[in-house]
């Protein structure tokens, strides 16, 4: 039987304090170490700095009776120097956990060499391939592409009226899976794209694949492209005058993406996400928000809360005793987390979130709304 662990966060001048609502069972002599090994430079720069500033956010703020230390690391857009960086921190660290890379192609370079050393990693990867090689040791704190193109696909089809759908998928592990969930999920809804276009993350020129959606008769565009790309495609296709909906991955909701576009290029654009905390004004919510406002002097996205909330999961495992990666693998696969996000809870496989949410511009300003909420997408909780 799982065991639910909840907490709050409540404000504080600089941070947001956990608290963890079951004895503190550990009591650290020495702190544990934790490593954070994320693309902070390179196309992927924006997800990853997201996904640092989440991770270090929950670190710095352990519960009582848990010391950690963290160590830092950049990982580019290298599955080379990905893997580097998970050994020098494997020799020198000897992390009971990892905050590993959101690019799945790195992830998949990194995950046999975790396996082997038996070390968690927690991750915001869509990649839904990860979780699908038999390794016990990834946990993914972002919903899989299995679940948000679920969101993606259903609203653009059901709630837009979309019939002749183009995708534009990035060339990465990412992209492809996307778009393998996409046309999974159109085939379950009776839609067909008129068009899939393989776009590599160093083009800058999208007029050309949006000159073939058209000429294709599309009448929507579904993009599952990198934070960069996304705002690419997004502008350049208000430029040409593209008039079908169009319905992005989860980049698209960051701030960090929307402010490379003008409010009025975002006009009816749409994203799928796990959750959008600059459009939530939940009490907690707003409390996180504003410490990492104040912390990162940057707007939070669902990214950073979904690492915040995999790392605090992870404090969680060493307050109820885990001393070693093993045992907060093992923690990890068999409970139950509130997070500030969702809950939290294994599908067997590591895959934690199960909820998505279709966020939508105005055109006015660059903060989405939320338009439709997708909980238990696959079923687990």
């Amino acid at each position: 039987m799982h065991m639910t662990i909840t907490r709050s966060l409540m404000t504080l001048s600089a941070a947001v304090a956990l608290a963890i609502g079951m004895p503190a069972t550990a009591q650290a002599d020495d702190p544990l170490a934790v490593s954070v090994l994320v693309p902070i430079t390179g196309f992927l720069a924006l997800e990853g700095t997201a996904q640092r500033n989440g991770a270090v956010m929950a670190l710095d703020n352990p519960p009582e009776g848990v010391r950690v230390t963290y160590d830092v690391a950049d990982t580019a857009t290298s599955p080379e120097v990905a893997v580097t960086a998970l050994r020098r921190a494997l020799d020198r660290q000897k992390p009971v956990a990892i905050a590993a890379p959101i690019f799945g192609t790195q992830m998949l370079a990194m995950a046999p060499i975790a396996d082997r050393a038996d070390v968690p990693l927690i991750t915001v990867s869509g990649t839904a391939k990860l979780t699908e090689l038999g390794h016990d040791i990834v946990f993914r704190f972002f919903p899989t592409d299995a679940v948000v193109k679920v969101a993606q696909a259903r609203y653009a089809v059901q709630d837009l009226g979309m019939k002749r759908p183009a995708i534009l998928f990035q060339t990465t592990a990412y992209g492809q899976s996307g778009r393998t969930e996409l046309v999974r999920v159109l085939g379950d809804l009776g839609v067909a794209p008129v068009l899939e276009e393989a776009i590599d993350p160093g083009i800058k020129d999208f007029v050309p694949a949006l000159e073939r959606a058209a000429a294709a008769g599309a009448d929507g565009l579904l993009l599952q492209l990198h934070s960069g790309p996304t705002a690419l495609a997004v502008r350049q296709a208000h430029e040409r005058g593209f008039e079908g909906p169009i319905v992005a991955g989860s980049a698209l909701h960051q701030p960090t993406t929307a402010a490379l576009v003008e409010p009025a290029a975002l006009a009816g654009v749409c994203a799928e996400s796990a959750s959008s905390p600059v459009s939530d004004s939940g009490a907690e919510m707003a409390a996180f928000a504003e410490a990492y406002r104040q912390r990162f002097e940057a707007e939070p996205d669902a990214f950073a809360l979904a690492q915040y909330d995999g790392m605090n999961m992870v404090l969680a495992a060493l307050a109820a005793g885990a001393r070693t990666a093993e045992a907060v693998k093992i923690w990890l696969a068999g409970n139950r987390f509130q997070g500030l996000a969702m809950e939290y809870v294994s599908d067997g496989t590591g895959n934690m979130a199960h909820d998505a949410i279709i966020l939508c511009y105005d055109g006015l300003t660059r903060t989405p709304v939320v338009r439709k909420r997708y909980d238990n997408v696959d079923g687990v909780r």
